[in-house]
Formats: C-alpha cells, structure tokens, sequence
C-alpha cells in the first residue's frame, strides 16, 4: 500500500514499529540487526482494518445459532445452517433442553428471507417451548421474534399500539417485532444484552481470536455503550502486550441530549491509548432492507411493503448531526435505505454550514442504495463512505427478487460509482450480521456474485488493487488511523496479515480462499 516502494522482501521493526522497508540490508544503517526467517514462507500485507464490526462477533457464541448460511466460530467449529423453519424449531428444542428451568433460550442469526414458507411467529417458537421464553434474533439485529411468553412478559397484546410490533389478520401480534423501540421492552426482560455481551473480558478476547482469524489488526465496535466499567474492562486488555488488536469503539448516539453525547464523546477521547481509541460517535437513522425497515425513496419496496421506520427521526438526526459538528466528533452514521442517506447528507451539509470543519470524516457506513448523484454530493463534503459489499454475496438475490427489484439491486453497494466520484472508500462485513473475512469481503466487491452465482452488476465491480486498499489504508482513513496504519511504510506501526498467498497474484476469483496464517501486531507474531 505504499506507492513508492509496493513490494519489498525485508521489514525491520524496532519498539513495535517500522524502522525500515527493503531488502536483507534494509536496517543496516542502523546498526546490528537480528534477522528472522520465521515468516519466509508467507506472505505479509498491511494488517488488515475492519472498519464496520461489534464485539459481540465472538460472544454471540454464547447463545444458540439458527441462520441459514454455515458459520464458524471463534474456536473454529462449524456450525451448519439450517433451510426451514422445521430444522430451525428442531435444533433449538435440542438446545433447549440442555439449559436450566426457566432460563431464556436466546438464538440469533435466523433471516426469513432465504425461507420460502410462512414468516417465523411466535406460534413455531412456542412448538421449541412454552415453559420459558424463547427470542430468536434475525440475522440483522434489526428485528426479532419471540414466543408468547416473552411477548406477555413484555406486556404485548392486540391492543399494543407501537411501531414494529407485528399483529397478523387476526389482531393478535405474531412474535415479530421490528427495530429497537418494539425490540427492546423483550430484549431486556430475557437477558439479551448486547453491552453486557460485549464488555466482559472474555467476550473482547473472544473477539480478538475472531480478528486473528480473520487477519484483522484494527477494528471497530461500531456502536459501544462505553460506560466507565466498560471503559476500564477494555482499558485492562488492550493493555496486555500479548492481546494482538487495536480496538476502536464509537459511542452509540442515544439515550440522552445530542450535546450531552457529545460532550461524552470528548471526554472519552482522552482516554485513547496506543491500542484503543476513543472520542467518535455512531448515529442510527433507518434499519434493513431485507428485513423491510430501511428508508428508501419511490418507489419503494416491490412487494409493497411500508417504508420502513426511522431509529432516529430526520429532525433528531439533524440535531445531532448538529452538536457533533460543533463538538468536533467524528461521526459513523447507519445509512441503509437511500432515503435515509438523503437525509443524512442534507443533515451533514447544514451542520457544515453552521460549524465549518475541515477534515470532520464523517462516515456513511453501509450505503447500500446510494446512487451517483448521492456519492457526489459525498465528495464535494469530504464524506467517507463504508460500503457494506458482503451484502451482495448473502442478500443480492434476494434484494433483486423481493425487496427492491432488478434494477436497484445492480447498482446496490456501490463501490465503482464511489471510488469514480472520488469518495473515501473503505468495505465492511458488519460481524456478526456476515462473518468477519476482510480478504472475503474483497472478493466479494472484486467479484460482485451472489449466491446463486450469477454476477450482480458487473458495472460496479472494483478491481483487485481497489479492494485491497479499502481493506487497510481505506478503512483507516475512515478511522483517522492511515498515518499509523494501514500500509508498510517507515515510521508507521507494525501491523500486518500473515497471509499463505500473495492476494495480488491468485485469480481473482480466489482471493477469498487465501489463507489467513494469523497477524502480526506491534512486531509481536501471533500464528492461528
């Protein structure tokens, strides 16, 4: 990734940073050297930075897994995906029988949307149990469903009046509810606590093997609670010389004034150390196009369902936009429909306008509708866009049958079109919504197939060098961390994948299956 030197055979590190890039003799000037073969037979690159992921990617594991797709989990074990909605009832009955009496049994991972039958309710759910309450979270994290004695525990009835809780023609709810507001009132009553999920040791080291795993040097928990205790569980790991990943949570912007956030946010910032880094903020506004809540222009969903629902209604998210500008706080903004990322982008512009800030990188994180016109409007601003391109391998089929049409779905995550208007771009996996995979990740913005295995629009296919790019210097921009990693440069830190093949010389149909042999980080090798 750097332009002057973009191969070289020798790296020296000194104090967990660059000292030189070269040949064998690259360090000799300055003085004795120690070299090291041990890695001579893998290849390194700039460690890789996931610049859209949670921590909860490895506690997640801690509850029951019913997607469709095979997964892996941080110890490595398969877990294989399930077709219907009778595998799915089945598995979780098995589970359910191994926990305590009246212990929630909480899932996660399920997406109706590959299922060609009748919409998970609460009805499939009471057939795993009725003597205890059983929460399945979709694969989004943006809707649930849950069996009847959950939904009483939250008081839900037919004469529940709040958006995203589902009612059928009957009146009575079905177990599906839809974004945070209808969400919530279940969630806490079950224990489904994400902070609690993401804040214990053990889950931030699970999260580390994730990233090793995944060649992963830098990544974010892009919408962290950060509370003091959290603050000091993370301060406490990152600061063993063996945890290998840098970490760099973003406050969620809710919960309380937008000028108490971001006064909280800048009091946080001081807290950043060489491994953590603190002091941005991350604002929801719409939700998920496949599950039908994400805020999209005319003419809407195909199937004609409702446009979706704000998590942040435009004027809030003016406000905050707003107070974080005034602040100096970068923000990360949730923008999946493309109406809501017109909004957005108006919000960001009056904001610019009454607290001019050059060099803010405010990132458009997920884009997944945003045409031309949008990441123009982004480039004249300085917005930086994270794309949500793993989308198109698990959801573009789907996208282009049953949420939003043929057209739309080609030019979905489009990553062409930003690069092309000269938008910052980095590329995301969302872990745990898809599985973290940067190299993966890559090939699916290189490649653009979906998983029937036809090319969804070829137009906006990237090429390999790009993607590369938007794994490492490109996602670090986003994080204003390119001046210390990102690339092998002299002077910069020690971060890098150890990889089993040179990604820019394999076809590009194969850069998702180079193997990841592990990281290093600070100088220190750490080998899967």
């Amino acid at each position: 990734m750097d332009p002057s030197r973009p191969v070289a055979t020798h790296v020296a590190v000194r104090d967990g940073k660059i000292l030189a890039v070269g040949g064998a003799n690259c360090a000799d000037a300055w003085g004795p050297v120690a070299r090291d073969d041990s890695l001579a037979h893998a290849v390194l690159m700039p460690g890789l930075v996931e610049g859209h992921a949670h921590m909860m990617a490895g506690a997640m594991w801690e509850f029951a897994y019913a997607g469709y797709h095979d997964r892996i989990d941080p110890q490595g074990h398969l877990h294989k995906g399930m077709t219907d909605i009778g595998a799915v009832v089945a598995r979780l009955r098995e589970y359910s029988a191994t926990l305590p009496e009246g212990q929630p049994l909480i899932a996660w991972g399920f997406d109706p949307i590959f299922l060609p039958t009748e919409r998970l309710n609460r009805h499939h759910l009471d057939q795993i149990a009725s003597d205890r309450p059983v929460v399945v979270m979709f694969s989004n994290f943006h809707l649930l469903c849950a069996n009847s004695i959950a939904l009483e525990m939250a008081g839900y009835s037919r004469d529940t009046n709040v958006e995203g809780v589902v009612k059928g023609v009957d009146g009575e709810p079905t177990g599906e509810l839809q974004e945070m507001a209808a969400m919530f009132p279940v969630m806490r009553r079950t224990g489904v606590d994400f902070r609690g999920l993401s804040q214990k040791e053990s889950a931030i080291r699970a999260y580390g093997d994730v990233c090793k795993h995944a060649g992963v040097t830098t990544v974010t928990d892009l919408f962290s609670e950060m509370q003091d205790e959290d603050l000091g569980a993370l301060l406490a790991v990152t600061s063993d010389p063996g945890f290998a990943l840098r970490i760099v949570p973003v406050l969620g912007a809710i919960g309380a004034a937008p000028q108490d956030i971001a006064k909280r946010a800048v009091a946080l910032r001081g807290n950043s150390t060489d491994k953590l880094r603190l002091g941005a903020v991350k604002l929801m506004t719409d939700g998920s196009i496949q599950g039908w809540t994400a805020r999209v222009k005319w003419p809407g969903y195909v199937g004609g369902q409702p446009n979706g629902i704000w998590n942040t209604p435009p004027a809030l998210i003016h406000e905050l936009c707003a107070a974080m500008q005034e602040h100096g706080v970068q923000m990360h903004i949730h923008v999946n429909g493309d109406e809501a990322s017109s909004v957005t982008l108006d919000a960001l512009e009056a904001a610019g306008r009454a607290h001019p800030w050059l060099g803010a990188r405010h990132v458009l994180q997920h884009c997944q509708m945003m045409g031309p016109d949008q990441f123009r409007r982004c480039a004249e601003m300085g917005v930086c866009t994270n794309i949500f391109s793993n989308h198109i391998w698990f959801f573009g089929d789907q996208h282009a049958a049953l949420t939003i049409g043929e057209d739309r779905a080609t030019r979905m995550d489009a990553a062409r079109s930003a690069l092309d208007a000269g938008v910052h771009l980095a590329i995301h996996s969302d872990a745990p919504v898809t599985s973290m995979g940067p190299l993966f990740t890559a090939w699916c913005a290189v490649n653009r197939q979906t998983m029937s295995g036809r090319t969804l629009g070829a137009e906006q296919r990237i090429t390999v060098d790009e993607a590369l790019y938007a794994i490492t210097l490109g996602a670090a921009y986003t994080l204003k961390l390119d001046a210390e990693i990102g690339s092998i440069e002299t002077g910069k830190i020690a971060d890098f994948a150890v990889l089993g093949a040179d990604p820019t010389e394999v076809d590009p149909m194969a850069l998702k299956d180079v193997p990841v042999l592990g990281t290093v980080s600070g100088g220190r090798v750490n080998l899967i």
